[in-house]
């Protein structure tokens, strides 16, 4: 069996037509993703370049079958995509990327034979874009075999013609780049930030710590989905690359990604790690602590780069709150703080032998979910809009009666006729004292949302 017809049998296209120049004479089509591990059904996840030699020793029927690659994924025709999205409508248009355009949907029973009711995404592959038929495969081939609670699940694909589309399941909250600096939206709260940093860790350590570890080497805020509880899982897979095997210490590829996110020696060098996850990992750290962009070219010029900026300052602890989100407004662990500086100081080290793995980052975060020192903020008495006299309450909130409706007004004539030279003095204070009383009963705190994320993550 030849690759193409390696292609057509594993990834059938939605009207069985003929595959003519599928894959892009480029570098990385020799060589998608080489994965070894064993799956539920007994079999190995393969390589595409290990079905493309024709001396290796996969049995070619597990693939014809489908049982390895799309096992998990439904096929879907353009047609059904374009009922599913009402015709790629403006009005369910979520975003675009790199890959092409994303839209929102539905899919039920009705369209797709075994799908539950659903709201989904689906993604179309822009053919004059950034990424082409290579990553797309990529993604398929990486999202049918695995799966993990932080990785975006991938429900099905369409490969029609030149139509390249992906369906996913719908992450309501958009993705942290947008949740974070975006001004319309509210600042996410410290331990949320924690919690999304915790889950995607896990995402990048699952994917480390395959047999054959699966390097992501776009990891960046925008690649963080955010469900409706602030679950984050990683997405955009098609940059992907397999980790060094044996000996090797590195795999030499083109530099692709995110500058701002991507490791120096990877920028200067070609050489992919592991490690090289772990410094974006770092970025995206202190975006989390900052509230600030990787690159932002709008701020004065030695403040432009997160990293250069910020890294010296995570040192030293009394210069923390140099670099804190303003947003957070002091409400957050100071010790978490310190613990988070220390850790993206050791992830963004010029060494990447120096900085630490993926399961090492979750054993230092999840505790900081429990810690207790996040500053209480102030009561707040929040006035009540009715009149007590209307509504037949005292001050105390007890019912009125006559008696004391009568004693209530002797008490005003009483006052009015005693305190009549004093009134404008004493206006003047109460009003200023109010005013000041007023400023004060703003309200910072979120505790009681604090005490409900920490029974949620539990």
């Amino acid at each position: 069996m030849d690759f193409k017809s390696f292609l057509k049998a594993t990834l059938p296209n939605c009207f069985k037509v003929k595959i003519i120049d599928a894959i892009d004479p480029l570098e990385d089509n020799k060589k998608i993703v080489s994965i070894k591990h064993s799956t539920s059904c007994g079999h190995s996840r393969l390589a595409l370049s290990d079905i493309s030699d024709p001396e290796s020793s996969h049995c070619m029927s597990d693939l014809s079958s489908n049982a390895i690659i799309g096992s998990n994924l439904h096929i879907f025709t353009h047609a059904q995509l374009k009922v599913i999205t009402s015709n790629f409508s403006s009005y369910n248009f979520l975003g675009e990327g790199g890959f092409g355009p994303v839209y929102k949907g539905f899919i039920d029973d009705k369209i797709k034979h075994g799908l539950e009711a659903q709201p989904v995404a689906v993604k179309l592959l822009d053919l004059e874009g950034d990424q082409g038929h290579i990553e797309w495969l990529t993604e398929v081939v990486l999202l049918g075999q695995l799966r993990h609670p932080n990785l975006v699940k991938l429900i099905g694909y369409c490969w029609e013609d030149k139509q390249r589309l992906l369906v996913y399941e719908y992450m309501a909250r958009g993705n942290l780049e947008n949740q974070l600096f975006r001004r319309c939206s509210s600042s996410l709260t410290w331990l949320t930030r924690m919690k999304i940093a915790v889950d995607a860790a896990k995402g990048l350590a699952f994917l480390h710590g395959e047999e054959k570890p699966v390097i992501y080497r776009d990891f960046k805020a925008s690649n963080i989905l955010l469900y409706s509880d602030y679950t984050a899982k990683l997405s955009d897979f098609g940059l992907a690359k397999d980790g060094p095997e044996g000996s090797d210490t590195h795999v030499t590829t083109r530099v692709m990604g995110t500058y701002g996110y991507a490791a120096p020696e990877y920028m200067m060098t070609g050489y992919l790690t592991t490690r090289s996850d772990v410094y974006s990992f770092g970025v995206v750290l202190l975006e989390l602590l900052t509230g600030r962009q990787a690159i932002d070219k709008k701020r004065p010029s030695r403040e432009q780069n997160l990293v250069e900026w910020a890294r010296p300052l995570l040192r030293d602890s009394h210069k923390l709150d140099r670099i804190m989100d303003p947003r957070l407004e002091g409400q957050y662990s100071t010790q978490g703080v310190k613990k988070v500086a220390a850790l993206a100081y050791q992830c963004l080290s010029q060494q990447p032998k120096s900085r630490p793995t993926m399961s090492n980052v979750i054993k230092i975060l999840e505790p900081i979910l429990d810690l207790k020192d996040i500053p209480i903020g102030p009561f707040v008495y929040v006035v009540p809009s009715f009149d007590c006299k209307s509504s037949g309450l005292d001050n105390g909130g007890n019912l009125k009666t006559k008696e004391s409706e009568e004693k209530e007004r002797e008490n005003k004539v009483h006052i009015i006729s005693d305190e009549d030279d004093k009134g404008s003095a004493r206006e003047k204070r109460l009003s200023h004292r109010h005013k000041n009383q007023l400023k004060s009963a703003t309200v910072h705190s979120d505790t009681y949302l604090y005490r409900t994320l920490r029974q949620e993550f539990r």
